[in-house]
């Protein structure tokens, strides 16, 4: 399986997708602050996240995510993530 996540840091006030055949694995490295992009917004928390089967599945749906209307679906993730309360990495 692969997955598609998406992080989000209050701290910042940003939204880091990214995808991973491993979640739990890269969940501990953003935890660990060893992913340069996103050890600056510590604490994260996980917002959302999808499975596929397929690697070029779930690198189409992160380009999707990426864009512009992606970026529409995203912010109503967060919203209902913000309405609904927070869980920390």
């Amino acid at each position: 399986m692969f997955y598609l996540y998406i992080l989000y840091s209050r701290k910042l006030k940003q939204l880091y997708v990214g995808q991973t055949k491993n979640l739990e694995q890269r969940l501990q490295e953003h935890r660990n602050g060893q992913v340069f992009s996103t050890k600056g917004g510590l604490p994260l928390s996980l917002i959302h996240t999808e499975k596929y089967f397929t690697r070029s599945e779930v690198i189409k749906r992160e380009r999707f995510f990426k864009s512009l209307s992606g970026s529409k679906l995203k912010k109503k993730i967060l919203e209902k993530f913000l309405a609904d309360g927070s869980s920390k990495l």
